[in-house]
């Protein structure tokens, strides 16, 4: 039977409606010599939105006028898009837009109260020669053994403990060498107050030891020296004062700065006054944060762990970071979850110099990186995204490293005021010769400083020291080590090789004065094999 009400339509009967048709929004078109305000960077198809012009057409002038090849979603800089406006007729005016990054500079910009500050522990820094004692000597002080669980004994990672003496405290930080050192310098992050050189009273100054003490200044950081391994009886202290008084470190009982401690990771002797030396030090610079406030500080180290996901070992180095805060670590964001003191106790806040391990950050920051708390957790998550983006759109663009070449442009902009040299060459008669010659070009405009210079190849720890300085290395007979010209390459530091002392300074005073002449580089394209010849 058919339903009652109205007529029955079998289902292959019904007859659908065809939608309405909507018809697009026309295109805003801009007439010639009109003019449009823009916010740049820009994509292709937001451009295309603001000026009105199909975005086929701007990827099609960007290929054959500007050889430029484009997608819809690539950004463009101000100078591109003001030479596509001109193109098309319309005159451009821009406006920067404002970045999440931008506002958060200005925030951290504001100072504390003096009133807020309070003396904060110093964080320590062990360097010198591998196999001087540097982990045993921390060993000793933080009554652990941390040396004996590392392969071979040599430091596998980096550490921070926070040791008590006399109801004070001083924080450690046990480093892989000088290099990490420096390639968390060369990020813009100085996390270390003092730096401890350790010499080994039986071997004396090493080329290692040498090369972290130059690390050490080039950071601007004051040294106090542990004379270690007292206990032998080989061990000559003396030779180990003139061998560093050499090197610019004098000691106090000969009329200098420098503190000498004499110890022994075995004995445990000298332990008590290495302690109190470097709170006298952090005294004299007079180290001061705000518990009160927000916490900002330096990534350590960071890893991907099974079970907490990616875990960070972060030093606080002013405010207070507690459990829930947002967390804001250059590309990474996140809630701090979980944290961890150096002995592995849970712990719910963490004042100033004081290292914690966090997690749950969304990707591993690197070491070196300064992360931040912020008020809520979708600005950190913005911040982040901004910063990957703007990463994305400089394509890992390299910094602009101060070269021969540019040296006379960076001194009339007044951005170089020392121009700084790492001077490697084959024998030591040489090298004297040069680092005297070259520190009398010094003028009143620009001072020649040399941070390094030793005997041997150029190794990676003389890029990592020039890229985090932004210096010039200069070779005088000697060669590259493995690896070191494309660490340079990618990092932009420049590497001179000369064969005759005199156009090492020819060349540095010619730059100053802004007459170098242009350097000619053969650059191999490619290899072609002539298979057979055909005469014609």
């Amino acid at each position: 039977r058919r339903p009652a009400g109205p007529a029955f339509v079998p289902h292959w009967r019904r007859v659908r409606r065809a939608p309405k048709e909507v018809a697009p929004a026309a295109p805003k078109v801009f007439l010639k010599g009109q003019k449009v305000i823009l916010e740049t960077p820009i994509t292709v198809k937001d451009l295309s939105s603001k000026l009105g012009i199909k975005a086929s057409n701007i990827i099609t002038k960007l290929l054959m006028e500007h050889n430029i090849g484009a997608t819809m979603n690539q950004s463009l800089d101000e100078e591109t898009v003001a030479l596509l406006a001109l193109d098309f007729g319309i005159e451009a005016e821009f406006k920067k837009a404002k970045r999440p990054e931008e506002e958060l500079k200005v925030e951290l910009a504001v100072p504390s109260r003096t009133a807020d500050l309070v003396s904060r522990p110093p964080i320590v820094t062990f360097m010198g020669h591998v196999d001087h004692g540097k982990t045993s000597l921390l060993d000793a002080i933080r009554k652990t053994n941390v040396a004996g669980g590392e392969v071979g004994g040599i430091t596998q990672h980096i550490g921070a403990y926070r040791v008590e003496t006399n109801g004070r405290s001083v924080v450690f930080l046990d480093t892989p060498g000088h290099e990490a050192f420096t390639a968390m310098r060369a990020r813009g992050s100085q996390a270390t107050d003092v730096a401890v050189l350790v010499v080994a009273a039986d071997d004396g100054v090493m080329p290692q030891t040498e090369e972290a003490l130059n690390h050490a200044k080039a950071a601007g950081v004051p040294v106090v020296v542990a004379i270690n391994k007292i206990d032998k009886p080989e061990a000559n202290p003396m030779r180990v004062k003139q061998q560093l008084a050499k090197l610019g470190l004098v000691p106090e009982e000969w009329g200098g700065k420098t503190g000498f401690v004499e110890t022994s990771a075995t004995t445990k002797k000298g332990l008590e006054e290495l302690l109190e030396r470097l709170l006298l030090e952090a005294e004299i610079l007079e180290l001061k944060a705000n518990p009160k406030g927000t916490a900002r500080g330096v990534v350590l180290e960071a890893r991907l762990h099974e079970g907490r996901g990616v875990v960070a070992t972060v030093i606080i180095q002013d405010g207070t970071l507690h459990l829930g805060d947002p967390l804001l670590c250059g590309q990474a964001s996140g809630r701090v979850r979980a944290m961890y003191n150096d002995r592995g106790q849970a712990v719910t806040e963490a004042g100033p110099s004081y290292p914690v391990s966090v997690s749950d950050l969304s990707t591993i920051p690197e070491a070196g990186e300064k992360f931040y708390v912020l008020k809520d957790m979708q600005r950190a998550k913005g911040i982040a995204l901004d910063r990957q983006k703007q990463l994305r759109e400089a394509g890992l663009k390299e910094r602009s490293h101060v070269s021969l070449e540019n040296l006379y442009t960076k001194i009339e902009a007044g951005k170089v005021k020392e121009l700084k040299l790492i001077l490697k060459a084959d024998v030591k008669g040489s090298l004297e010769v040069l680092e005297n010659m070259l520190e009398e070009l010094s003028t009143g405009e620009v001072k020649v400083r040399i941070l390094h210079s030793g005997i041997g190849s150029i190794t990676e720890s003389d890029v990592i020291l020039a890229d985090a300085s932004d210096a010039i290395i200069i070779g005088f007979y000697v060669a590259l080590e493995e690896g070191v010209s494309g660490l340079a390459e990618g990092r932009g530091v420049e590497i001179r090789h000369y064969q005759v002392i005199y156009d090492i300074t020819r060349d540095v005073k010619a730059a100053m004065e802004g007459l170098l002449e242009p350097e000619k580089k053969e650059v191999v394209t490619g290899q072609v094999e002539i298979k057979q010849v055909f005469k014609i």
